[in-house]
């Protein structure tokens, strides 16, 4: 099978051709001199794109592997957690903190809405015995995103531990781990920074440490323990098992294209080709599936299907015929999902994933009105671009 023209799935996404280099460059011992360089030097880009002078795990794996790690690493038997439920990847969570043995609470809203400051707030309010709160930023799936800004400081204010999966959400939106006094923040780098996928970035306070380590549970001599990484490598500067070397060449390349654009310029070109993503679809005769503008994601636009019309299918066809990658609703709901994400966060890649949508659709028996659609997102781009 060919490879598709234009990739504008959910992620891995398209990265560029300087990251590429990156990938391609030399494979040395994870001990030479220039390779812990690298690494250490890598570290210290990953704390400014989080915004922290926490410490900045990079575990090998993609994103799961820290989401896991630390979860197992934070959570003691009996401890009282609040999960916040929007999507598919916030209820996963809930099925961890359960299995490790938490008190599981739960707010769940439609993986159309998002969780409120406000609920949060009176759940708070009404639980003290609540120790840490764990959300997902940007649930992919749904391309919808939780209100951080607020949360974050309601539960620093409140003495209260938080856990965030913001694997597509750093770049993609606002960020500010210190500011908002935020604990433990795994990303992923195959999303809005357009890296690879093979490596977990993690933000970690002294609070979540001094849990882990008062955690008789948490992981120690294994591939998922964050505390090796603290004692090994941030300690002692050995690594707990080695890294992949290509994948911190690559990681390094997308973070040097991200901080010479500027932190807020990326957040601000994502959230530019989101409307502009947003607007031709509206325009197509389509319907948006977040609830609102205020929880739509900048990273993708999903958009809801007729039940007549499977997401799979529509995927597939529009790769098929079309030769645009686009994603499935993943189990959100019946729903495709339009990326804007890295590389092709700007210029027409909105408009590609536009008119291979819209034909697809009219090709399934749909009725759209594609001219219209591609007019109002390069109307809307052209003001954008002046």
């Amino acid at each position: 099978m060919a490879h598709p023209d234009f990739t504008l799935s959910a992620g891995p996404v398209t990265v560029t051709a300087r990251t590429l280099a990156g990938l391609g460059s030399p494979i040395l011992y994870h001990y030479d001199p220039e390779f812990l360089a690298t690494f250490r030097r890598t570290q210290g880009k990953v704390g400014q794109m989080f915004q922290t002078d926490n410490d900045i795990i990079l575990m090998q794996g993609e994103a799961i592997v820290g989401l896991e790690g630390a979860l197992r690493s934070l959570i003691t038997p009996g401890m009282h957690v609040l999960n916040l439920v929007q999507g598919v990847f916030g209820k996963g969570t809930g099925y961890w903190i359960a299995d490790f043995g938490a008190v599981l609470h739960e707010i769940e809203v439609g993986y159309d809405d998002a969780v409120s400051p406000a609920q949060v707030e009176e759940y708070l309010d009404a639980h003290p015995e609540i120790q840490m709160v764990c959300l997902v930023a940007s649930e992919t799936p749904s391309g919808t995103v939780t209100d951080v800004a607020a949360i974050g400081p309601m539960c620093r204010d409140r003495g209260i531990l938080t856990y965030i999966d913001t694997v597509s959400g750093v770049l993609g939106m606002p960020w500010k781990t210190d500011e908002w006094g935020l604990d433990l923040c795994v990303a992923g780098a195959q999303k809005c920074l357009g890296g690879p996928p093979g490596v977990a970035l993690i933000s970690v306070s002294q609070k979540a440490w001094d849990v882990m380590y008062a955690n008789p549970a948490a992981p120690r001599d294994s591939y998922l323990s964050l505390i090796d990484w603290k004692e090994k490598w941030l300690g002692e500067g050995r690594f707990p098992y080695t890294p992949s070397v290509s994948d911190m060449n690559g990681l390094e390349a997308a973070l040097d294209q991200a901080l010479e654009e500027g932190i807020d310029a990326v957040v601000a070109r994502h959230e530019a080709a989101a409307a502009v993503t947003r607007a031709g679809a509206r325009a197509m005769g389509l319907e948006l599936w977040a609830k609102s503008e205020e929880i739509a994601s900048a990273c993708v636009t999903s958009i809801r299907l007729p039940d007549d019309i499977d997401n799979a299918v529509v995927r597939d066809h529009a790769r098929e015929v079309y030769g645009v990658m686009l994603s499935h609703g993943q189990g959100a709901g019946n729903l495709v999902r339009l990326s804007h994400m890295g590389p092709t966060a700007g210029g027409l890649h909105s408009v590609v994933g536009l008119a291979a949508l819209g034909r697809t659709l009219a090709d399934l028996g749909m009725s759209v009105d594609i001219g219209a659609g591609l007019e109002a997102a390069l109307a809307l781009l052209s003001t954008q671009r002046r």
